[in-house]
C-alpha cells in the first residue's frame, strides 16, 4: 500500500493493525504454565526431584537409643575397654584409699581422746593437791632427783630430806613446779596421772641405787635442768 492511500485511510478514522506478540521461548526465557511460573518449578512445598533428604542429628535407631549411645563396659572415648583386670586393680585402689582414710581419721580421733583425758586427769589433781603442798620457801638444801631423762632439784630442810629419803614424802610436777608432798597424797596423785610423779622414793632400796639421796653429792651445774 503506498503512503497516499494510508494516509488516507488513517485520515478516514482507520488505525494501523497491532504487531503480533512474539513467543516466550523466542525471547530466551523459560515457558510458563498455566499459574504463570516458568516450567520445571517445583510447586509450593514440594521437595525437587532427585533430592536427597537429610538425616536429624539425633534421628534414634529402631531400639531408640542414639546410634553414637554406649553401652555399659563399652570403649571410651579414645581408650580401649576395660578388662576385668582392670575393674579389680580399680576397686582394690578404691578400697586402701578408703582403708587408709578410715585409720587417719581413728588415729586423729584417738589422740584428741588422749589429750582430753589428760587435761581432765591434770585439772583433777590440781583439784586434789590444792594447798596441800609443803615446800618450804627457807629450805636451802638441794635434793637432786631424775626426771624426764633430765637431772632435777626442790630445795627441802634438814627434817623434810630424812622424811623424803624415807619414803615418807614424794614430790611431784605441777605445770612446770615441783610440790612435796606426803606418801599419801604421792599414791593418790599417781593414781589420777601417774606421769606428775617426780620422786618417790622406795625406803628399801640401797643407797647406790639413788646417789643423789646424799646432799654432799654434787652434780655437775651441765647435767641440771
Amino acid at each position: 500500500m503506498s503512503n497516499s492511500l494510508r494516509d488516507q485511510l488513517m485520515g478516514l478514522g482507520f488505525k494501523p493493525a497491532p504487531k503480533p506478540e512474539r513467543p516466550a521461548h523466542a525471547k530466551g526465557g523459560k515457558p510458563e504454565n498455566r499459574q504463570g511460573k516458568p516450567q520445571g518449578t517445583p510447586p509450593h512445598g514440594a521437595k525437587p526431584q532427585g533430592a536427597r533428604p537429610q538425616g536429624r542429628p539425633d534421628a534414634r535407631r529402631q531400639d531408640g537409643r542414639k546410634p553414637d549411645a554406649r553401652q555399659p563396659g563399652g570403649p571410651r572415648h579414645g581408650g580401649k575397654p576395660q578388662t576385668r583386670e582392670d575393674i579389680d586393680l580399680a576397686k582394690a585402689y578404691a578400697i586402701r584409699a578408703q582403708r587408709e582414710k578410715d585409720e587417719r581419721i581413728a588415729a586423729e580421733a584417738a589422740k584428741q581422746e588422749e589429750a582430753r583425758q589428760r587435761r581432765e586427769a591434770r585439772a583433777k589433781l590440781a583439784e586434789l593437791v590444792k594447798d596441800k603442798s609443803l615446800n618450804d620457801a627457807a629450805a636451802e638444801i638441794a635434793r637432786h632427783f631424775p626426771y624426764g631423762g633430765k637431772i632435777k632439784r626442790i630445795y627441802v630442810n634438814e627434817a623434810q630430806l630424812k622424811q623424803l629419803n624415807a619414803g615418807e614424802l614424794g614430790v611431784l610436777q605441777m605445770d612446770g613446779r615441783y610440790l612435796l608432798v606426803t606418801a599419801e597424797l604421792l599414791a593418790q596423785a599417781e593414781v589420777v596421772f601417774p606421769p606428775a610423779i617426780a620422786l618417790k622414793v622406795d625406803p628399801t632400796a640401797s643407797a647406790e641405787d639413788d646417789p643423789y639421796a646424799d646432799p654432799q653429792y654434787q652434780v655437775p651445774d651441765d647435767l641440771v635442768w
